[in-house]
Protein backbone atom coordinates (compact mmCIF):
# COMPACT_ATOMS: atom_id res chain seq x y z
CA UNK A 1 0.00 0.00 0.00
CA UNK A 2 1.26 3.97 -0.77
CA UNK A 3 -0.16 6.55 1.22
CA UNK A 4 -2.74 6.41 3.57
CA UNK A 5 -5.39 8.87 6.04
CA UNK A 6 -8.05 8.99 8.02
CA UNK A 7 -10.19 11.92 7.26
CA UNK A 8 -13.05 13.10 9.95
CA UNK A 9 -16.11 13.73 7.59
CA UNK A 10 -18.33 16.48 9.27
CA UNK A 11 -21.72 18.40 8.32
CA UNK A 12 -22.36 15.91 6.07
CA UNK A 13 -25.22 13.99 4.79
CA UNK A 14 -25.59 10.40 3.68
CA UNK A 15 -25.83 10.91 0.10
CA UNK A 16 -22.67 13.62 0.62
CA UNK A 17 -20.75 10.36 2.46
CA UNK A 18 -21.56 8.41 0.11
CA UNK A 19 -19.58 10.23 -2.27
CA UNK A 20 -16.43 9.22 -0.96
CA UNK A 21 -16.05 5.60 -0.88
CA UNK A 22 -17.46 2.45 0.35
CA UNK A 23 -19.75 2.13 3.08
CA UNK A 24 -17.45 -0.35 5.88
CA UNK A 25 -18.02 -0.30 9.69
CA UNK A 26 -21.43 1.09 11.18
CA UNK A 27 -21.26 1.95 14.72
CA UNK A 28 -21.80 5.26 16.29
CA UNK A 29 -19.31 6.26 13.71
CA UNK A 30 -19.65 4.89 10.01
CA UNK A 31 -16.73 4.21 7.71
CA UNK A 32 -16.37 4.83 3.90
CA UNK A 33 -13.11 3.22 2.95
CA UNK A 34 -11.62 4.59 -1.24
CA UNK A 35 -8.22 2.83 -2.34
CA UNK A 36 -7.32 4.49 -5.48
CA UNK A 37 -4.17 4.56 -7.70
CA UNK A 38 -2.21 2.80 -3.76
CA UNK A 39 -3.35 5.87 -1.94
CA UNK A 40 -5.92 4.38 0.83
CA UNK A 41 -8.58 6.68 2.30
CA UNK A 42 -10.83 6.02 5.34
CA UNK A 43 -13.48 8.43 6.38
CA UNK A 44 -15.08 8.77 9.59
CA UNK A 45 -18.55 10.08 9.66
CA UNK A 46 -20.40 10.95 13.30
CA UNK A 47 -23.32 9.32 12.21
CA UNK A 48 -25.16 9.57 15.91
CA UNK A 49 -24.25 13.23 15.98
CA UNK A 50 -25.89 15.99 17.74
CA UNK A 51 -27.93 13.31 19.50
CA UNK A 52 -24.78 12.00 21.17
CA UNK A 53 -21.82 14.29 21.43
CA UNK A 54 -19.33 10.93 21.71
CA UNK A 55 -19.76 10.24 17.85
CA UNK A 56 -18.59 13.96 17.11
CA UNK A 57 -15.46 13.71 19.64
CA UNK A 58 -14.86 10.16 18.08
CA UNK A 59 -15.06 11.19 14.55
CA UNK A 60 -12.49 14.05 15.09
CA UNK A 61 -10.29 12.32 17.06
CA UNK A 62 -9.90 9.55 14.55
CA UNK A 63 -9.00 11.49 12.10
CA UNK A 64 -5.48 12.95 10.53
CA UNK A 65 -7.47 15.45 8.89
CA UNK A 66 -11.33 17.08 9.15
CA UNK A 67 -13.06 17.83 6.20
CA UNK A 68 -16.35 20.04 6.95
CA UNK A 69 -19.57 20.69 4.84
CA UNK A 70 -21.57 23.57 5.98
CA UNK A 71 -24.76 22.37 4.40
CA UNK A 72 -26.38 25.10 6.76
CA UNK A 73 -25.84 27.73 9.49
CA UNK A 74 -27.69 25.36 11.98
CA UNK A 75 -27.02 24.68 15.44
CA UNK A 76 -25.40 21.00 14.77
CA UNK A 77 -23.15 23.22 12.75
CA UNK A 78 -22.37 25.86 15.68
CA UNK A 79 -21.61 23.08 18.11
CA UNK A 80 -19.08 21.44 15.11
CA UNK A 81 -17.33 24.25 14.89
CA UNK A 82 -16.64 24.70 18.74
CA UNK A 83 -15.35 21.29 19.05
CA UNK A 84 -13.10 22.00 16.13
CA UNK A 85 -11.59 25.10 17.66
CA UNK A 86 -10.56 23.13 20.46
CA UNK A 87 -8.96 20.33 19.76
CA UNK A 88 -8.53 18.24 16.10
CA UNK A 89 -6.20 18.11 13.00
CA UNK A 90 -6.24 20.74 10.05
CA UNK A 91 -9.45 21.30 8.50
CA UNK A 92 -11.19 21.95 4.81
CA UNK A 93 -13.86 23.87 5.14
CA UNK A 94 -16.31 23.76 1.84
CA UNK A 95 -19.57 25.96 2.28
CA UNK A 96 -22.60 25.06 0.70
CA UNK A 97 -25.00 27.43 -1.99
CA UNK A 98 -27.30 27.99 1.24
CA UNK A 99 -24.15 29.48 3.84
CA UNK A 100 -22.61 33.04 2.59
CA UNK A 101 -19.26 33.66 3.07
CA UNK A 102 -19.59 36.36 5.24
CA UNK A 103 -21.80 34.72 7.49
CA UNK A 104 -19.98 32.06 8.34
CA UNK A 105 -16.83 34.34 8.69
CA UNK A 106 -19.03 35.53 11.79
CA UNK A 107 -20.11 32.55 12.88
CA UNK A 108 -16.00 31.64 12.84
CA UNK A 109 -14.90 34.67 14.15
CA UNK A 110 -12.41 34.72 17.41
CA UNK A 111 -11.82 30.70 16.34
CA UNK A 112 -8.84 29.00 14.91
CA UNK A 113 -10.79 28.50 11.85
CA UNK A 114 -11.09 32.34 11.76
CA UNK A 115 -7.93 32.47 8.95
CA UNK A 116 -9.01 29.40 7.41
CA UNK A 117 -10.03 29.32 3.47
CA UNK A 118 -13.26 28.31 2.18
CA UNK A 119 -14.12 26.88 -1.04
CA UNK A 120 -17.60 26.08 -2.50
CA UNK A 121 -19.12 22.31 -1.71
CA UNK A 122 -17.78 20.82 -4.80
CA UNK A 123 -17.94 16.63 -4.09
CA UNK A 124 -15.71 15.65 -7.25
CA UNK A 125 -13.43 18.68 -6.48
CA UNK A 126 -13.74 17.43 -2.60
CA UNK A 127 -12.66 13.96 -3.26
CA UNK A 128 -10.07 14.54 -5.71
CA UNK A 129 -8.22 16.49 -3.24
CA UNK A 130 -8.39 14.32 -0.61
CA UNK A 131 -6.65 11.87 -2.58
CA UNK A 132 -3.31 13.92 -2.17
CA UNK A 133 -3.42 13.80 1.69
CA UNK A 134 -1.63 11.42 3.76
CA UNK A 135 -1.18 10.64 7.37
CA UNK A 136 1.88 12.31 9.29
CA UNK A 137 4.20 9.95 9.66
CA UNK A 138 5.39 9.62 13.45
CA UNK A 139 8.64 7.53 14.28
CA UNK A 140 9.21 5.88 18.02
CA UNK A 141 7.61 2.96 19.27
CA UNK A 142 4.46 1.08 17.33
CA UNK A 143 1.44 2.49 19.09
CA UNK A 144 -2.23 1.12 17.60
CA UNK A 145 -5.29 2.96 19.03
CA UNK A 146 -8.07 0.56 18.48
CA UNK A 147 -11.93 1.59 17.80
CA UNK A 148 -13.88 -1.44 17.44
CA UNK A 149 -13.41 -5.29 18.56
CA UNK A 150 -15.32 -8.22 17.33
CA UNK A 151 -14.99 -12.03 17.43
CA UNK A 152 -13.95 -14.12 14.16
CA UNK A 153 -14.77 -17.88 13.88
CA UNK A 154 -11.59 -19.60 13.81
CA UNK A 155 -9.27 -16.75 14.50
CA UNK A 156 -10.53 -15.34 17.68
CA UNK A 157 -10.54 -11.74 18.77
CA UNK A 158 -9.90 -9.49 15.65
CA UNK A 159 -9.53 -5.54 17.01
CA UNK A 160 -9.86 -2.73 14.23
CA UNK A 161 -7.57 0.49 14.64
CA UNK A 162 -5.24 3.10 13.56
CA UNK A 163 -1.09 2.80 13.62
CA UNK A 164 -0.46 6.16 14.84
CA UNK A 165 3.01 5.57 15.56
CA UNK A 166 6.07 3.25 14.14
CA UNK A 167 5.27 0.26 12.35
CA UNK A 168 3.28 -2.87 13.67
CA UNK A 169 4.29 -6.17 12.47
CA UNK A 170 3.10 -9.82 12.82
CA UNK A 171 3.75 -11.73 16.09
CA UNK A 172 4.69 -8.65 18.09
CA UNK A 173 4.17 -8.64 21.28
CA UNK A 174 2.51 -5.82 23.11
CA UNK A 175 0.52 -4.57 25.63
CA UNK A 176 -3.21 -3.29 25.78
CA UNK A 177 -3.55 0.06 27.54
CA UNK A 178 -4.40 1.05 30.05
CA UNK A 179 -4.24 -2.26 31.33
CA UNK A 180 -1.53 -4.54 31.88
CA UNK A 181 -2.78 -7.17 29.92
CA UNK A 182 0.31 -8.69 27.67
CA UNK A 183 -1.02 -9.57 23.95
CA UNK A 184 0.73 -10.98 20.71
CA UNK A 185 -0.39 -10.18 17.01
CA UNK A 186 -1.11 -13.33 15.30
CA UNK A 187 -1.73 -11.41 12.19
CA UNK A 188 -2.45 -8.05 10.17
CA UNK A 189 -5.46 -7.29 7.53
CA UNK A 190 -4.84 -4.04 5.84
CA UNK A 191 -8.25 -2.83 3.43
CA UNK A 192 -8.65 -6.83 3.34
CA UNK A 193 -5.80 -8.01 2.52
CA UNK A 194 -3.27 -9.96 4.79
CA UNK A 195 -0.15 -8.01 5.47
CA UNK A 196 3.67 -8.96 7.35
CA UNK A 197 3.30 -5.00 8.93
CA UNK A 198 1.43 -1.99 8.46
CA UNK A 199 2.97 1.61 8.67
CA UNK A 200 1.71 4.69 10.65
CA UNK A 201 -1.11 6.23 9.45
CA UNK A 202 -2.55 2.60 8.26
CA UNK A 203 -5.56 1.38 9.83
CA UNK A 204 -5.94 -2.40 10.37
CA UNK A 205 -7.48 -5.31 11.50
CA UNK A 206 -5.33 -6.95 14.53
CA UNK A 207 -5.86 -10.85 15.05
CA UNK A 208 -4.80 -10.70 18.86
CA UNK A 209 -3.56 -13.98 20.49
CA UNK A 210 -4.34 -14.81 24.22
CA UNK A 211 -6.91 -12.32 24.89
CA UNK A 212 -10.78 -12.65 24.61
CA UNK A 213 -13.54 -10.22 22.84
CA UNK A 214 -14.07 -8.84 26.14
CA UNK A 215 -11.04 -7.99 27.60
CA UNK A 216 -10.85 -5.18 24.37
CA UNK A 217 -12.71 -2.01 24.48
CA UNK A 218 -12.45 1.55 22.37
CA UNK A 219 -9.68 3.58 23.18
CA UNK A 220 -7.26 0.61 24.23
CA UNK A 221 -3.92 1.52 22.52
CA UNK A 222 -1.22 -1.62 21.51
CA UNK A 223 2.46 -0.73 22.40
CA UNK A 224 5.21 -2.33 24.74
CA UNK A 225 5.46 -2.03 27.45
CA UNK A 226 6.66 0.64 29.66
CA UNK A 227 6.08 3.09 26.32
CA UNK A 228 3.13 4.97 27.74
CA UNK A 229 1.42 5.57 31.27
CA UNK A 230 -1.52 4.83 32.61
CA UNK A 231 -3.50 7.22 35.01
CA UNK A 232 -6.45 8.20 37.11
CA UNK A 233 -4.67 11.28 38.05
CA UNK A 234 -4.14 13.87 34.76
CA UNK A 235 -3.03 16.95 34.80
CA UNK A 236 -3.01 19.33 32.01
CA UNK A 237 -1.79 23.04 31.06
CA UNK A 238 -1.78 25.57 28.09
CA UNK A 239 -5.74 25.24 28.70
CA UNK A 240 -8.31 26.47 26.44
CA UNK A 241 -11.89 27.30 27.09
CA UNK A 242 -14.59 27.41 24.91
CA UNK A 243 -15.99 30.62 23.89
CA UNK A 244 -19.23 29.35 23.44
CA UNK A 245 -19.74 26.90 26.35
CA UNK A 246 -22.28 28.77 28.56
CA UNK A 247 -22.14 26.18 31.65
CA UNK A 248 -20.33 27.05 34.39
CA UNK A 249 -17.68 24.67 35.65
CA UNK A 250 -15.70 24.39 39.14
CA UNK A 251 -13.89 21.95 41.30
CA UNK A 252 -16.00 18.96 42.20
CA UNK A 253 -18.15 19.15 39.06
CA UNK A 254 -18.83 16.20 37.38
CA UNK A 255 -17.33 15.69 32.78
CA UNK A 256 -16.72 13.38 30.52
CA UNK A 257 -12.57 13.44 29.46
CA UNK A 258 -11.31 12.31 26.25
CA UNK A 259 -7.53 11.20 25.85
CA UNK A 260 -7.36 9.30 22.46
CA UNK A 261 -10.43 7.59 22.17
CA UNK A 262 -10.80 7.16 25.52
CA UNK A 263 -14.15 8.64 26.79
CA UNK A 264 -14.50 8.47 30.73
CA UNK A 265 -16.30 9.85 33.48
CA UNK A 266 -14.06 12.44 35.42
CA UNK A 267 -14.42 14.77 38.70
CA UNK A 268 -12.69 18.43 37.82
CA UNK A 269 -10.44 19.00 40.44
CA UNK A 270 -8.07 22.36 40.20
CA UNK A 271 -9.13 24.37 37.89
CA UNK A 272 -7.14 27.50 37.06
CA UNK A 273 -6.92 29.66 33.66
CA UNK A 274 -4.30 28.17 32.30
CA UNK A 275 -4.29 23.87 34.05
CA UNK A 276 -6.95 21.65 34.96
CA UNK A 277 -6.49 18.38 36.94
CA UNK A 278 -8.70 15.67 36.91
CA UNK A 279 -9.48 12.15 38.67
CA UNK A 280 -11.06 9.57 36.19
CA UNK A 281 -12.83 6.91 37.31
CA UNK A 282 -10.68 4.18 35.72
CA UNK A 283 -6.95 4.51 34.39
CA UNK A 284 -6.34 6.12 31.02
CA UNK A 285 -3.35 5.81 28.58
CA UNK A 286 -1.70 8.63 27.85
CA UNK A 287 1.67 10.09 26.60
CA UNK A 288 2.73 13.18 28.06
CA UNK A 289 1.72 16.26 25.64
CA UNK A 290 -1.22 14.63 23.86
CA UNK A 291 -4.46 16.87 24.17
CA UNK A 292 -7.30 16.39 26.28
CA UNK A 293 -10.95 17.41 25.64
CA UNK A 294 -13.33 18.47 28.85
CA UNK A 295 -17.18 18.05 27.62
CA UNK A 296 -20.36 18.82 29.92
CA UNK A 297 -22.82 16.25 28.63
CA UNK A 298 -25.46 17.79 30.94
CA UNK A 299 -25.49 21.07 29.20
CA UNK A 300 -28.47 22.15 27.79
CA UNK A 301 -27.72 25.07 26.22
CA UNK A 302 -24.69 25.73 23.68
CA UNK A 303 -22.14 23.67 22.90
CA UNK A 304 -20.95 20.47 25.07
CA UNK A 305 -17.46 20.96 24.58
CA UNK A 306 -16.00 23.28 27.76
CA UNK A 307 -12.35 23.08 27.38
CA UNK A 308 -9.04 21.75 25.68
CA UNK A 309 -5.58 21.53 27.48
CA UNK A 310 -2.06 19.39 27.11
CA UNK A 311 -1.18 16.46 29.49
CA UNK A 312 1.56 16.95 31.35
Amino acid sequence: MGSSVTIGLLGATDEQARAFGKKGTQSDVTMYNAVRDGHAATIVVPSQFPEKLPSLLYAIAMADRLMLLANALDRTLAEILATVDLFGPPVTIALGPSVGEEEFRRLVRGTRLEGELTRSLDLPQLRSEADGWAATVVPGPVRVRLDHVFPVKGVGTVALGMVTQGRLSAHDKLQLYPSDRAVEVRSIQVHDADVASAECGERVGVALKDIEVEAVERGQVLAPGGSLRASAELGGASLRRSKYYRGKLAPGATVQLLVGLQLVPAKLGELTETSVRLTTDRPVAYAPGAPLLVADLSATQGPRVALSAVLG
